[in-house]
């Protein structure tokens, strides 16, 4: 049987836009991508990450702030590696487990100062430009033949 291809987020923390990046690309594409995120400094998921992934009925059951070291050591190999934040690319500049990385940077919502309302405000608009990298870049996909022509519809 072949096995699915594997992705892997990174950013600083594992707190806010990895963690997003994981949860709707796993409700895109979790039947044909093994899916996963890690952080260089985990710290723990951010209330807002969850709020505004519950807001598009995503549940984030049995996600984690994850360090990079987890996925250290061969025990896995990525097919993608996705860098979402620029502290992440610049303090890791090689990854050796994966065949090919990318470089998605978004603003980091957890720094939006102000109001709660305003920095949920942050998160949402911060959801919405990775969801909307995420089905582009499956219908890349799609066009290349490397997944099914159903994945980007969702």
């Amino acid at each position: 049987m072949k096995r699915k291809p594997s992705v892997l987020f990174l950013c600083s923390h594992n707190s806010a836009r990895s963690q997003m990046a994981e949860a709707l690309l796993r409700h895109y594409a979790g039947a044909h991508l093994d899916v996963y995120s890690a952080g260089l400094h985990p710290s723990e998921i951010h209330p807002f990450t969850r709020q505004v992934l519950a807001e598009m009925g995503l549940d984030m059951e049995g996600q984690y702030a994850k360090s990079l070291m987890e996925y250290w050591g061969g025990k896995y190999n990525f097919t993608y590696l996705i860098v979402v934040c620029d502290r992440a690319e610049q303090e890791c500049p090689l990854f050796p487990f994966s065949t090919y990385r990318l470089y998605w940077p978004f603003e980091d919502p957890s720094a939006a100062q102000g109001p709660d309302e305003i920095r949920l405000e942050r998160f949402r608009a911060v959801r919405d430009q990775i969801a909307a990298k995420i089905r582009g870049w499956l219908r890349e996909l799609e066009q290349q033949n490397i997944l099914p022509r159903t994945t980007s519809t969702h």
